[in-house]
């Protein structure tokens, strides 16, 4: 059974990094378009990077409130798609999903579990 599993999420306080972590069961990553989608209490769910698969140059997308402190990167060796963040701000809290598609921007195909990012003020 395909799935994707997430993990690294904490609780930080502004201004820290994290990196999260997205390892692909079942399923190679590297053929799939792979987002990391966040959503906060009440707030709907939003696109926070994604990473195309080999077909497309492995190209990156990110959200603009992310531009510039957000990474997001391949190891394919180990089947894993990251989220380096830095600088982080309140606002960047929610749970982390991590899901898998055949590019960026078409419906994703698999979605993780999640994983829980609180940062503090």
């Amino acid at each position: 059974q395909s799935r994707l599993v997430e993990s690294g999420g904490s609780m930080v306080q502004a201004g820290d990094s994290l990196e999260l972590s997205c390892a692909g069961a079942g399923l190679s990553v590297d053929m799939y378009g792979i987002a990391w989608f966040r959503q906060a209490p009440g707030r709907a769910r939003e696109e926070v990077s994604c990473v195309n698969p080999y077909i497309k140059d492995f190209t990156t997308t990110y959200a603009n409130s992310v531009k510039g402190r957000f990474t997001i990167s391949r190891d394919n060796a180990n089947n894993k798609v990251y989220l380096q963040m830095n600088n982080l701000k309140p606002e960047d809290t929610g749970t982390y999903y991590c899901a898998a598609g055949p590019y960026c921007g078409y419906d994703m195909s698999y979605w993780g579990k999640g994983t829980l990012v609180t940062v503090s003020s």
